[in-house]
């Protein structure tokens, strides 16, 4: 019996022990949140600490950390897949980085601001802002941007100059901590974060020596320009100008010797065919990029388009479809400018109409397009009509033009004149078509002498055009193609994030605080994506058809969000329409604790009971359309797999990643 009762004891022993390490350690001072790192690419895992022989992982997995041992001098960390005690084995502590939220930066272009300035610790960047003394900061600036930072400098790295795309050339930042603060009367955050670019397992590895070979020539610089045309109802005159339009341009082309180097395309837009049939098709790709290399195959391919005989169904159509035809039915690769360029008199229907296309709004379609490196304009035709609603289309076409730095690329044609109409677009066509020859030259090493303009471009204006919107408009389109001509000029050399363990930086432009200077993203995989669309939509119809309270429905939204933002792989398990068992964070009290240390929260996460039940039908039904827009938009980033980065350079599975913009959270 003794030993029945010795054997007992001992069994329950090592059950605790093992019950213990089988979660993983938390965060100091939380009941709920576990302590997660990143490994770096090359970092190896191992059986135990010490062992001889390690395997690769895969970058920027994020770890649970179960346990901290020391061996021989080094730190040790036992990892785990996920917070259910699946255990991969140990790594060295200075081949991880704690993440502990997983949200990461993504640097903005640097058009219009400063480039980001990253300091040793966040003393030094404090007191410089407490100090307001722009000849102490340019000092710091001018020598980072030299590259002739002295040793004692508090300031350790710059952002690189030209613009590192998170999406071509995937880095990422992860935040570790921040702290608030003011620049002026701007709020700005203090963010502690470290760097490792996906590129830096290539730095690891010597290089052997090779001899001396002469630079290859730049691949000729390349534009695509797609005009999404409304064709319905009384809009021939128009296309008709679009097509003289492009019919000089490629005569400037051939003169120039530019064929092939300016492609154009064009998709023509209705209106849903479900409401009007006679309209035919809702948006219809006439010309791609492939045709459109020369005036043959552009005008060969538009020959047969034409207004429609049929009205559509009230004065707005569905223009966001032909824009998103133009973004996703077009092969742009090889571009190295993209332009969409949308010609409209309507106003275009809103995700939440139940008539739309494509189920998107300005901003998810602005998104879309910007993911894709494509810039969007829009003339749009200020036509005298009792029907129409031109001030609201306005600020939606706003919105949809809208590109970081620059501005909106909106262009309202007073009264729809045709001719005023036609020297605005010629004066765009004749601006894309220099660039692309601005930037041959610039390869080439040779001085550029400027295309001459069409005639008519030169011809003096009425006396009641608006010079002003105009040259604003051209200096837009002049800052952006000079962004791009940059990037295609300096695509070769070798600028990356800097790689860094730890670093400081502010989220705004410390020499003007209007301006952001960052983005913050969630790293999240395509099956948690698939996961996050599937859990939205339930929660929706739930809510829909009446079974949650408005207290359960915003509990079980701000958990779902603030989940995602702290641990994405959590998703499916932590709201009630999930199938949780334990109810959601805010029901088990953990939902502040999961909110608190976050240096970013959305509309979801700020919204209270009180303000939504103040909140009348109608806005409360907006808010869920914007909801329900986000599940569209979801949908269309999970299908779009041109987007997504394979971080072990595999194909595309539901592993690989994707930083979603901490605005599309729900």
């Amino acid at each position: 019996m003794r030993f029945s009762a010795f054997v007992l004891i001992l069994c329950l022993f090592v059950t605790n022990v093992a019950a213990e390490n089988s979660r993983p350690l938390l965060m100091p001072g939380k009941q709920s949140l576990y302590q997660r790192m990143l490994n770096k690419p090359g970092a190896l895992i191992f059986q135990s600490p010490g062992a001889d022989i390690g395997e690769p992982t895969k970058p920027f997995t994020a770890y649970y950390i179960y346990q901290r041992r020391e061996q021989a001098g080094q730190q040790w960390l036992q990892v785990g897949i996920n917070r259910h005690g699946d255990l991969r084995g140990w790594i060295r502590e200075h081949e991880l980085i704690p993440w502990n939220q997983g949200l990461t930066v993504a640097f903005r272009e640097p058009l219009g601001h400063d480039r980001v300035l990253l300091f040793r610790d966040n003393n030094e960047l404090k007191q410089l802002i407490e100090a307001d003394d722009p000849a102490v900061y340019r000092e710091l600036y001018s020598a980072a941007e030299s590259g002739q930072l002295p040793a004692d400098s508090p300031v350790i790295a710059i952002q690189p100059s030209n613009h590192v795309d998170i999406l071509q050339d995937f880095y990422l930042v992860p935040i570790r901590s921040h702290e608030d603060i003011y620049l002026g009367s701007e709020p700005a955050r203090l963010l502690q974060v470290s760097s490792v670019p996906l590129e830096s397992r290539k730095q690891a590895q010597p290089k052997p020596q090779q001899p001396a070979t002469p630079a290859a020539p730049l691949r000729r610089f390349r534009s695509g320009v797609v005009f999404v045309i409304d064709s319905t109802l009384s809009m021939d005159p128009y296309i008709d100008r679009t097509r003289k339009a492009v019919r000089k341009i490629y005569d400037v082309i051939t003169r120039e010797e530019l064929t092939g180097d300016v492609s154009f395309g064009l998709v023509a837009f209705r209106d849903s065919t479900d409401a009007v049939p006679e309209l035919e098709y809702r948006s219809r790709v006439y010309v791609d990029l492939e045709q459109g290399k020369d005036a043959a195959g552009f005008f060969g391919a538009v020959e047969s388009l034409k207004a429609a005989t049929a009205s559509s169904k009230g004065f707005i159509e569905d223009s966001y479809a032909g824009v998103y035809d133009a973004i996703d039915s077009i092969d742009w690769r090889g571009q190295d400018a993209r332009y969409v360029v949308l010609i409209t008199d309507a106003g275009p229907r809103e995700a939440s109409d139940p008539l739309s296309g494509t189920g998107l709004s300005a901003e998810s379609l602005n998104r879309l397009a910007r993911n894709k490196g494509i810039a969007l304009s829009v003339l749009h035709l200020l036509t005298p009509t009792p029907y129409a609603n031109h001030a609201k289309a306005e600020q939606k076409y706003r919105d949809l033009s809208h590109y970081p730095g620059i501005g909106s690329f909106y262009f309202g044609v007073k009264t729809g004149d045709v001719q005023r109409f036609g020297r605005v677009l010629d004066s765009l066509a004749h601006q894309i078509t220099d660039q692309v020859k601005i930037a041959a030259m610039a390869a080439a090493g040779r001085q550029l002498q400027p295309i001459q303009p069409p005639v008519e471009m030169a011809q003096r204006a009425e006396p009641d055009e608006d010079q002003s919107q105009l040259a604003e408009f051209q200096a837009k389109v002049a800052k952006l193609g000079y962004a791009l001509r940059m990037r295609y000029l300096q695509r070769d050399q070798e600028q990356q994030i800097p790689n860094l363990f730890n670093a400081w930086l502010v989220d705004r432009d410390l020499s003007d605080p209007t301006r952001q200077t960052l983005d913050i993203r969630v790293l999240l995989s395509r099956d948690q994506l698939s996961d996050l669309h599937s859990i939205m939509r339930q929660v929706l119809e739930t809510a829909e058809e009446g079974l949650l309270s408005p207290r359960n429905f915003l509990n079980d939204l701000k958990s779902l969000a603030a989940t995602i933002a702290r641990d994405p792989q959590q998703l499916g398990s932590t709201t009630r329409v999930s199938g949780a068992r334990a109810g959601n964070l805010a029901d088990m009290g953990f939902m502040r604790e999961y909110i608190e240390d976050l240096p970013y929260t959305g509309e979801v996460m700020d919204l209270s009971l009180e303000n939504w039940q103040d909140w009348p039908a109608q806005q409360q039904l907006e808010f869920i359309h914007r909801l329900e827009e986000k599940i569209n938009y979801y949908q269309v980033l999970h299908d779009h797999t041109d987007l997504w980065v394979s971080l072990d350079g595999g194909p595309i599975d539901g592993d690989s990643v994707f930083p979603l913009a901490i605005e599309m959270l729900p």
